[in-house]
């Protein structure tokens, strides 16, 4: 299984910002036992290249960690090294897409037409970002898909527990869940990372039925 088979495993990517030293392995604990793969730490979050040194160091082979929010070739690179295993963006960057490439790290840029999914996939992207997903609606990756089946989609921006089914059903290969799944300020105790824990399978059970690998 390859990394991108890896990503779109469990299709449920947390986007996690504002987190902190303090709190990466206790928030990356409670996602891999609500049945998360997979995590996107972003990259203006305060020492982002040190939180994603953390989890790829202690958790690695348990999860891939990714660095989110990446807008440049420089800040891909400084992830990389920090063992970032797939960059994330919220915008298309050529340069960053061959970047990546050319440090077999996949690059997920941020595209909203299919004249931005068509530029990314031929600069060598293999997954796209529509962002943000919840302006145009599950039914516009339905409607890309059309003329564009070969598009790999992740869906990221108003993604939450009861519209993201849809978005699965219409095309999309993974969704990023952001404050709606992690709200680093609301971790404090305990019993909030059980709530974690908890609502991460929420989330993966509900992913693994649309996509028939589990029954109800």
């Amino acid at each position: 299984m390859n990394l991108l088979d890896r990503l779109k495993e469990k299709r449920v990517i947390p986007v996690i910002r504002k987190a902190e030293e303090e709190n990466i392995l206790p928030i990356t604990e409670a996602l891999i036992n609500g049945g998360i793969t997979a995590i996107e730490i972003t990259a203006e979050t305060p020492k982002a290249a040190t939180l994603i040194r953390k989890v790829a160091e202690a958790y690695r082979g348990r999860v891939l960690v990714g660095a989110g929010t990446v807008l440049d070739p420089e800040t891909a690179m400084e992830m990389m090294r920090s063992g970032a295993d797939f960059i994330v963006s919220p915008t298309l960057n050529v340069e960053t897409i061959s970047t990546c490439n050319r440090y077999g790290i996949p690059s997920i840029p941020g595209v909203f037409t299919p004249t931005e999914i068509q530029t990314a996939m031929e600069a060598g992207a293999l997954m796209v970002k529509l962002f943000p997903a919840n302006i145009v609606g599950p039914d516009y990756i339905k409607n890309v898909k059309g003329p564009l089946p070969q598009a790999s989609i992740m869906a990221t921006g108003g993604i939450h527990l009861d519209n993201m089914e849809e978005y699965l059903a219409k095309g999309a290969e993974v969704v990023g869940v952001g404050s709606q799944l992690v709200k680093t300020a609301n971790l404090n105790t305990e019993a909030d990372y059980r709530n974690l824990t908890n609502l991460a399978k929420a989330y993966t059970e509900r992913a693994a039925v649309s996509s028939g690998e589990i029954s109800i």
